[in-house]
Order: C-alpha cells, then structure tokens, then sequence
C-alpha cells in the first residue's frame, strides 16, 4: 500500500523527468496518484426491514434520497445481514466471520469485541492501508461495555457516539463518547431532552467528510445509524409528514421504551427522518468534489422489529419475507444493499448475487487494494459492482442464533433450511425452496430427505467451538 512517503517519492521522481512535463502537469500526476484510490462509506441503518424502503416495494413511507441512491447505483436483492440482533450482525459486517465462526455471536452482556490480533476488523486493516477511518453511531464492538477507547483501539481513527448498543435504544443519551472522552448532555434524559442523538450524528459526519476533504488520504466512514430502532421518537416536522394518513393505536405499556401516541406516524417519519440523513451525506460529497470517488453502501443490521410498541405488518416491512427480527427465515436476515459509484456502478442495475455482511471486509479490502486476510468466510463482491463476469460465490451462507431456544439454518442457492429449539430439544429440520417459495410457507422436507441431510452436515461443519456460545448452554436461552 502506498504511504504518504512513497506519494511524496513518486512526486519526487516526477521533478527530475524532463522538462517537458508542465508543472501543472506534475501536480495533476500527483493528484491522481492521490485520488486512485476511493472513499468508503457505508451507511447501516438499524432494523430497517427489507420492505421499508420505496426502492425495495415500500408504499406508504417516503424514501426518496435511498431510491435516488439506488436509482445510481445497484440494488441486491438477495443481502443478508450477520444475524438477526445487532451485536453478532455487526461483529460480522467489522471481521468478515459468520456466526459460526466469529467471537461475538449473540447480543451477551458479558462479551465484546477483543483486542487485536484477535477480532481484526476491516477498519484496521484499511487503515493498514492508509485510509483514515471513523466510527460515527452506534458502536458495533459490543452489545455491553464501559471501555470508552474500545473503538479507537480496534482501527478507527476518530470514534463519536454510544458505546454500546443498549444506550443506543434511546434518543436523548445522557452521554456520548469521543475518541474515548465523555460528553455529557445534561438535560437530556433518554426519553426526552434539549439534544436529539440523530442530529449529533449527522452534524459529526458532515464535519468530518469536511475535514477529510482537505486531507490526501482516503477515508473510510462507518456511519451506524440508530434509526428506526425503538424507542419510537421523531421530530415534529417528519410526524407531520404523515400525521392523520394511519389508524393509530397508542402505546402507553412501554417500560425501556418510550410510549408513543401516534407509533405508525412515528416510525414513518423516523424512516424518513433516516432518508433524509443519507441524502445530506450525498449532498455533502458533491458539494466537495469527492462524490465520484466515494463508493456509498447502505444496509440494515438485520430484519424489523416488533419492538418498542411497533408491529412490522403495519407497513409490511419485510415485504413478502417470513418472519423479521430474531426469526432466520428470510424477514430475520434479508436486508437491503444499496451500493453507489459513479462512472463505476451501473446506475439503476440490480443484482441477486447471494451475499452477506462478512463479504464486506473483502470487498473494502479489494477496493482499497490491500491484502485479503485467508482467515475469513467473506467473498469479495466487487466484480458483481463492476458488472464483471469473474464473479466468485458462497457455497453456503450459515447462521446460529441462541436467543428464543437457539436456532440455525442455511442457505445453499435457493435451498434454505431452518432448525429450531437447538439448546433443548432440537426440532426438525425445515426445508425451503426459495425459488418456488420466497415467502417460506411450504416445508417440503419430507419429500427432500437426501437435501435435508446435505443441509444439516453442512450446519455441522459451519459450528465452530466457542466457550459460551454451545447449543445446550442454559445461560444463552431467552424467550
């Protein structure tokens, strides 16, 4: 990779060619030595479901800056996220390791993310590679932590925002994180307050885009977004977007969360709320000239949620899917992609390569031209970017989760099987044929044995040993 010595080298050699060469045409050679490589920007939102965008179906809510997003760039329609919760989805999407293989593979109190060289994430290795990286959100190293350096110590260069994932279900913290120094916001008090967290988000993000702007190095931004996850809170000017549009029944049974009057406009104009934020990062790279070389990626961290007061069949926010948030079936863990690069990507194409969040690292890596660490399940993706035909593919896709009794399943093409109950009593293996049935209603397992025991030895083979995430552990099981 290219240090800014050799940069400051290359332009040195340039001085001594011939004479021929214009000064105006040294400084343009070594501005696109600079710029060769892009910026990144991945953009996660939080229990986004897989219909709840315009883009994806969505018919209610507005989303016009993701569909503007998705109409330059590819949508995927077959993305999955790392689980069904945030904590071992995200661990996925940082070290580029399913949950059969990755450390973090629950949404455990008691885990975080380790130190190096354990756990490596994609933001060390791109700034390995000489990105700049930031963390701007809510954090994906820990479910549960007090260790406010944990983010800058695992590859990211400028870290603002919640710590952990439990503080982030609220909308008014009393306390943010900067590159491990406390911000407090005293009058703030979860549920309401003078400081809206969305707002701090998105203002640290343009400032630092700003910032980078004037820098010659490439950077990296993860912008983890708390938005839509309960609490249901919005501001006035997006509820009156949608105010007297839906049937409401108020939430008044709340305890973590907050209750919320008016919960179907809320949420809709959370989403746009959401939508909105994305199109101000847009606008900000075009303003400053960066637009054609950042590659922008927008996701959810796994499917919707009946969480907070909300129910996802308001807005049919997993589509057609089965099931949402804490199911492995397709609403769990479909999640939209959205990946913009101009004059790179096909704008408004659409892909159903089968991919997943641990094929992000390899695919940053690749962009960046760094190494691809041998230890990771992640496949690179950016031919299907490039519309190339030297496209690699999964074998399999596999996750486990143990909350609700444990479950795993796998996905091999369009053959996915499901299996419940896996601390306990381990249920009969579901089989399911994407192709014929999307929606997973029709269990054809009794007339497919032989693909049935095909799929479960490949689950076999997917488990990896770990000290507290084994099926029987009585410790992990939750309703």
């Amino acid at each position: 990779m290219e240090s800014r010595q050799n940069r400051r080298e290359f332009c040195k050699q340039t001085l001594l060619a011939p004479v021929g060469l214009s000064l105006a045409g040294l400084f343009q050679s070594c501005a696109e030595k600079r710029q060769k490589r892009p910026n990144i920007i991945f953009i996660l939102a939080d229990d986004l479901g897989y219909g709840d965008l315009g883009c994806y179906g969505q018919k209610d809510i507005q989303t016009p800056n993701i569909d503007k997003l998705a109409a330059e760039g590819m949508r995927f329609m077959r993305h999955y996220s790392g689980s069904t919760v945030c904590a071992p989805s995200r661990h996925s999407l940082m070290t580029g390791r399913h949950t059969g293989h990755s450390y973090l593979r629950g949404n455990s109190h008691s885990l975080a993310t380790r130190r190096d060289p354990d756990d490596m994430t994609v933001a060390t290795f791109l700034k390995q590679a000489g990105y700049h990286t930031a963390l701007i959100g809510k954090s994906p190293m820990a479910c549960w932590t007090t260790d406010a350096q944990l983010p800058n110590d695992k590859g990211f260069d400028y870290a603002f925002g919640y710590l952990d994932h439990g503080k982030a279900h609220h909308y008014f913290p009393k306390t943010l994180y900067r590159n491990g120094e406390k911000i407090n916001y005293p009058d703030n008090n979860l549920h309401t307050g003078t400081v809206y967290s969305d707002d701090l988000i998105l203002e640290e993000s343009l400032k630092y885009i700003e910032e980078r702007a004037k820098a010659d190095q490439p950077f990296f931004i993860h912008l983890a977004l708390q938005i839509p996850h309960a609490s249901l809170v919005a501001e006035e000017k997006w509820k009156a977007k949608y105010r007297n549009k839906f049937d409401e029944q108020p939430v008044t049974d709340q305890n973590h969360y907050t209750n919320q009057p008016e919960p179907k406009t809320t949420y809709a104009a959370m989403v746009s709320r959401m939508d909105w934020d994305v199109g101000q990062v847009l606008n900000k790279l075009q303003e400053l000239g960066l637009d054609e070389n950042t590659i922008v990626l927008f996701s959810s961290d796994n499917g919707s949620m009946n969480e907070g007061g909300y129910q996802r069949t308001w807005f049919k926010s997993s589509g057609e899917l089965r099931g949402g948030k804490r199911d492995l079936y397709e609403g769990g863990v479909r999640v939209p992609l959205i990946v913009r690069w101009p004059g790179k990507i096909e704008a408004g194409s659409k892909s159903q390569h089968i991919s997943a969040f641990w094929d992000f690292l390899p695919t940053a890596l690749e962009i960046a031209g760094a190494k691809i660490p041998n230890d990771i399940d992640g496949i690179s993706f950016l031919p299907t970017l490039l519309g190339k035909e030297n496209q690699k593919e999964h074998d399999h896709l596999y996750w486990e989760f143990h909350e609700q009794n444990g479950k795993r399943a796998v996905l091999a093409g369009d053959w996915k099987a499901v299996q419940l109950n896996m601390h306990s009593n381990p249920g009969k293996i579901e089989l399911y044929n994407l192709a014929d049935d999307p929606s997973e209603t029709n269990d054809i397992a009794d007339s497919h044995p032989d693909k049935v025991n095909e799929l479960a030895e490949l689950m076999e083979k997917a488990h990896s040993p770990h000290p507290v995430y084994y099926w029987g552990n009585p410790d992990l099981v939750r309703k």
